[in-house]
């Protein structure tokens, strides 16, 4: 018997997968079995669930299994609570998500030439670093030159300075004859980003007064909530969140003393996330941020329309490279994606050379481009929530919002976000979290395309001017790369290429595979590897030897029974000083240490270069 649907009056209908017998889950894990075994992943008995052995876990330990048959419950529909699928009822389907572009250049006449190129070429709101971070505040006017602020929105980022800076913003808008009921944007006032960037407490009480003076402003917001700070010390999606979720509360607590009412407090605040390559955290991550806000605003007695979340997604600085930074194209390409999936407001790309210091006008032509490209040509914008109703989603959205929610209750218990701050809760816990990161980093599990994957030996090194220098002394800030990068800083600074020396043993199929490896895990380390070729004996080898301290045998099990010790010791007798093998650890004679899948990749190039007198 076909099962069919209702007719849409366009022609018989299709039964497809109906006419066949519906696969079980037992079906599913016999067949995943017989590929595991093949692979010699599993026995014939496993232990547990086969596809357990399939599953990893994040680094708030969610478990991210390789297959979901169910979700995690009603997510609701877009603007209405509990608001995951969205803020607003229409989506950005109307007019795309809001392409804001980051400025940050010192000079007000070239901030000025970049703004309105961008401005011209597609972005629709502007992001401004001012004060010591960026531009003088008293540039302002002078960089926003030829700009209409009653056509495009604008975000300030001052720091200390946010006073100063929005009573420049504001003074220019009245100059321009731009009532404030036409500014739209974030006037960047943010006390506890501040705090949390500096270990400097900020000014609660220029920040409320800021607040009190936009209440009236149906567009311009007073607050930012900024994500970005724990995100670069290395924390969690849901540390992110968590700490995201109590500076907002704090926010609203000193907004509401002060005669704010709770909707009008909310309107107030805007909220920044990073968003990453990993595209499916970073749309579970935005829509679990707008899930826990209204949670927040229900319990505080706001309205049903007040508790949406406005958020503006920034492709994460963490993420990006120094070296090979041509792949942060494809890194911010795929996290602006997943900002335009999740649900994002306004979404900022950062050039690709942002890594290296101020972009150039081609980075920048490349960062908006690739929102033009999801907007224009993928048409990213004309679904609300496309992954909404995705078993994996959905189920990630509610994990990574439960563990959200109980980080936020630490903090809360802790005293509030600036209590937790100064007693060093959140740096402590950020600071774990970033070493399981590093950890993960350094043995290659969590893998960075160009310098620890397949880096470039042969890459030039791209010049920029540098980038002013941002406020620090609070949460330390980091790049996941920044390891291997001083490794091979390290390593190009030498008058000559580090080298290690490859002790290829039999044909070429034979020892290929492991050579591959090796070759790719010391170029990370700015090592190159020269190599024996093809060799059927300990002689040949030795002809090749050129007496490099460093040598790296390759080849397979087989051959390494037969030949591995003999081979090591040869070497040694002839002058190396470290004799390695790419398999996993054995007892061969002669050999000191391995390099395999998994190992310590960071350890072992940090020793090598030790023992090839690289100075760091």
């Amino acid at each position: 018997m076909v099962a069919h649907s209702k007719s849409s009056g366009v022609g018989p209908e299709l039964a497809l997968a109906a006419e066949f017998p519906e696969p079980t889950h037992e079906q599913w894990q016999a067949q995943v079995q017989k590929v595991l075994q093949r692979s010699g992943l599993v026995g014939e008995h496993p232990a547990g669930p086969v596809e357990d052995v399939l599953a990893t876990t994040t680094h708030d330990g969610i478990t991210v299994h390789p297959l979901y048959t169910g979700g995690a419950g009603e997510a609701g529909v877009p603007g209405l609570a509990p608001f995951v699928r969205g803020s607003r009822a229409q989506g950005s389907v109307a007019e795309g998500w809001d392409v804001r572009q980051r400025h940050e250049h010192p000079d007000a006449a070239e901030a000025n030439r970049e703004i309105l190129a961008d401005l011209y070429n597609g972005v629709s709101s502007l992001w401004l670093r001012l004060g010591p971070g960026g531009l003088a505040v008293e540039d302002l006017a002078d960089a926003l030159e030829g700009v209409h602020l009653d056509m495009i929105g604008v975000a300030l980022d001052a720091g200390a300075d946010f006073a100063a800076a929005a009573e420049a913003f504001l003074t220019l808008a009245d100059e321009q004859g731009v009532r404030g009921s036409a500014l739209r944007g974030n006037l960047g006032a943010d006390p506890l980003g501040w705090q949390a960037r500096t270990g400097q407490p900020g000014d609660r009480a220029a920040a409320v007064a800021l607040a009190q003076r936009c209440a009236a402003l149906p567009e311009l917001k007073a607050l930012v909530v900024d994500g970005l700070p724990y995100h670069g010390a290395g924390g969690s999606d849901a540390q992110e969140l968590g700490c995201s979720l109590a500076a907002a509360t704090t926010y609203l607590r000193w907004l509401t003393e002060a005669g704010i009412d709770v909707d009008t407090a909310a309107k107030l605040l805007e909220f920044r996330y990073a968003a990453t390559a990993d595209q499916f955290l970073t749309i579970a991550k935005l829509r679990s941020a707008r899930r826990l806000w209204e949670q927040v605003m229900r319990t505080c007695g706001a309205s049903e329309q007040a508790r949406g979340q406005v958020q503006h997604a920034v492709t994460s600085p963490a993420m990006l490279t120094r070296r090979d930074p041509w792949v942060n194209m494809l890194r911010t390409t795929i996290a602006a994606f997943a900002a335009g999936v999740g649900g994002a407001q306004a979404v900022t790309t950062l050039p690709f050379d942002a890594a290296v210091g101020l972009p150039d006008a081609f980075s920048r032509r490349i960062a908006r481009n690739t929102q033009s490209l999801l907007l224009e040509e993928s048409h990213l914008a004309q679904v609300i929530d496309p992954a909404g109703g995705s078993y994996y989603v959905e189920s990630l959205t509610d994990e990574l919002a439960q563990a959200a929610w109980a980080w936020f209750q630490r903090i809360e218990a802790a005293g509030g976000l600036p209590a937790a701050l100064e007693s060093g809760l959140i740096s402590s816990e950020l600071a774990a979290t970033w070493e399981q990161r590093r950890t993960a980093i350094a043995h290659r599990q969590d893998a960075i395309t160009g310098v620890s994957e397949f880096p470039n030996l042969d890459e030039a090194p791209l010049e920029r001017e540098p980038a002013p220098e941002q406020p620090g002394g609070g949460l330390p800030q980091h790049r996941y790369a920044e390891d291997f990068e001083r490794l091979r800083d390290a390593a190009d600074a030498q008058p000559s290429r580090p080298t290690v020396f490859l002790a290829t043993l039999g044909p070429l199929a034979a020892h290929n595979a492991r050579a591959s490896f090796a070759r790719n895990l010391f170029a990370a380390g700015g090592i190159e590897c020269t190599d024996a070729g093809a060799t059927e004996s300990t002689e040949d080898v030795l002809a090749a030897y050129a007496g490099t301290p460093v040598v790296c045998l390759c080849s397979s099990n087989e051959v390494y029974a037969e030949r591995a010790a003999e081979t090591a010791e040869a070497l040694k007798r002839a002058g190396a000083q470290q004799v390695l093998l790419a398999g996993k650890p054995s007892e061969i004679s002669g050999v000191d240490g391995y390099v395999h899948a998994g190992c310590d990749a960071l350890a072992v190039l940090t020793d090598v270069h030790d023992q090839l007198g690289v100075r760091r």
